[in-house]
């Protein structure tokens, strides 16, 4: 779309958002809630005892619930926030393209506006920013992500200042034909299980994956030119997040509607996708398997620790998407950070690119040269969503919880060599993977947050401790192996 047609297109986007707005806070839909509720009351004295009607009255729980937020915002401000949103993803694709933020600060500044009245509205309890990330990460509060992300701001550091020595060893520049990376791609998704009925798998700018219907799911990845690893990578992470969409509730069709056929959170989400990236494809059990296909195609790997060092550069950058899995939380941290002083500490919009700036100087040793590789380079602010960011982290340190608990029930499969998941990994057992995730995580919806999951699945509250711990062990190997 032409930059001069976003006001058009915010004006046909609040329209319909309208009409969404209007259904979804209607007197109709409330009394047919309403029904459904004392039906479900009436017919049955003890809603507990019986699963599937313990699971009804639960959805109907969570419409009433979202039912609440909308209705409690004003109409009108829930269409200038559509427009807006429109409004500022044009004006920030065009910042990042002039490397100019002050063509996107205005739009950041009303978007700001917008959203805090949006919270004001729907939460008088929560503060403004707890009150926005309710929908990404029910239940999450400001001092519970302080007391997750200190262990993470005081350590990662000091693994970095380790894995120093270990980045020279990194091979020279390389890259592979384009062809090339799709044939690996390809047998990846081959691996883990893709269903072409079911699955699309195509390009695009930036990787994603959505589902589209109950037996509708697509993702994309990106070739990246100099990077010949980014592809593959992108689609072990997107395929992780399909493969969690794939094991949601599926009773029936109408389950994809309903709130319980719904991703727990989106940490829990980023979990699932993480855990295919990062515990998965960046293994050495992977390499092993994996190498030799990598250098029949052109890769310069003579063998299983050629492709596993290049897997983890563990080389800090500016980008966080292209980030190495051990300064990533940094980079998370630093946007958490200015999401709170933007919108609840009067930070000035003007001043955001200053602070930036500042906080990746302080926190990664960086200098950022250009508004475009430092606060221009996410899309998230300019639709306003604040509250996202920390999913990412949080899916980091639930992906590693989760792997210690499956690596406890999963004994069986251990070698002399290695744990169960990468005796699993090493044999391309990874179904024998796939199905106890099936059996214990993907299957939760919504029917709890995803701290009571994470308690449920591993007996332990969430902490950074496991993360931290599997850091610490894959640094050290890592070194050792060079």
């Amino acid at each position: 779309m032409p930059l001069n047609g976003a006001d058009w297109r915010g004006e046909q986007l609040g329209l319909v958002t309208k009409y969404l707005h209007d259904r979804q806070t209607s007197e109709i839909f409330e009394d047919l809630l309403n029904q459904a509720k004392f039906e479900i009351i009436d017919r049955f004295d003890d809603i507990s005892s019986d699963i599937e009607v313990n699971e009804k009255f639960k959805n109907i729980e969570l419409l009433e619930m979202e039912f609440k937020r909308q209705k409690n915002q004003d109409p009108v401000l829930v269409v200038n926030i559509a427009m807006e949103q429109a409004r500022g993803y044009n004006l920030w694709q065009e910042a990042k393209i002039k490397d100019d933020f002050s063509l996107f600060a205005p739009a950041l500044k009303n978007l700001i506006f917008l959203r805090r009245e949006q919270a004001r509205q729907i939460d008088s309890q929560r503060s403004y920013w707890e009150t926005l990330a309710q929908p990404f990460e029910p239940g999450i509060t400001k001092d519970r992500l302080k007391h997750l992300f200190s262990p993470l701001r005081r350590k990662i550091p000091l693994l970095i200042d380790r894995s120093l020595s270990y980045q020279s060893r990194l091979l020279k520049k390389w890259d592979l034909p384009a062809s090339a990376q799709e044939i690996l791609c390809d047998e990846l998704l081959q691996h883990w299980g893709r269903k072409k009925q079911s699955t699309c798998y195509s390009q695009s700018p930036h990787p994603f994956s959505i589902t589209l219907g109950p037996n509708d799911y697509r993702i994309t990845t990106r070739i990246v030119p100099g990077q010949p690893l980014s592809c593959f990578l992108a689609t072990a992470h997107e395929w992780g997040h399909s493969l969690y969409e794939q094991g949601l509730p599926d009773q029936t069709h109408q389950w994809f509607a309903w709130p319980l056929g719904q991703a727990t959170s989106m940490g829990l989400h980023e979990s699932q996708s993480l855990f295919w990236e990062n515990r998965v494809a960046r293994s050495r059990a992977f390499s092993k398997r994996f190498w030799k296909k990598f250098a029949e195609l052109g890769a310069p790997f003579k063998s299983e620790v050629d492709l596993w060092r290049e897997m983890n550069p563990l080389k800090p950058g500016l980008n966080r998407v292209e980030a190495d899995e051990l300064s990533y939380a940094l980079h998370i941290m630093i946007r958490t950070e200015l999401e709170f002083a933007l919108v609840e500490e009067g930070l000035e919009v003007e001043d955001l690119p200053n602070e930036w700036n500042k906080k990746y100087k302080e926190f990664i040793s960086l200098d950022i040269k250009t508004d475009r590789e430092g606060c221009l380079q996410d899309v998230h602010w300019s639709e306003g969503q604040f509250g996202y960011f920390p999913s990412y982290l949080l899916g980091h340190l639930i992906s590693a919880q989760i792997s210690e608990a499956m690596g406890n029930c999963l004994k069986s499969f251990a070698n002399d060599r290695c744990d169960p998941i990468d005796s699993l990994i090493e044999l391309g057992q990874e179904k024998e993977i796939l199905k106890w995730l099936r059996s214990e995580v993907h299957p939760i919806g919504r029917k709890m947050n995803a701290e009571e999951l994470v308690k449920k699945v591993t007996g332990k509250d969430l902490s950074s401790d496991i993360f931290l711990q599997y850091l610490e062990e894959k640094v050290q190997k890592l070194i050792e192996a060079s």
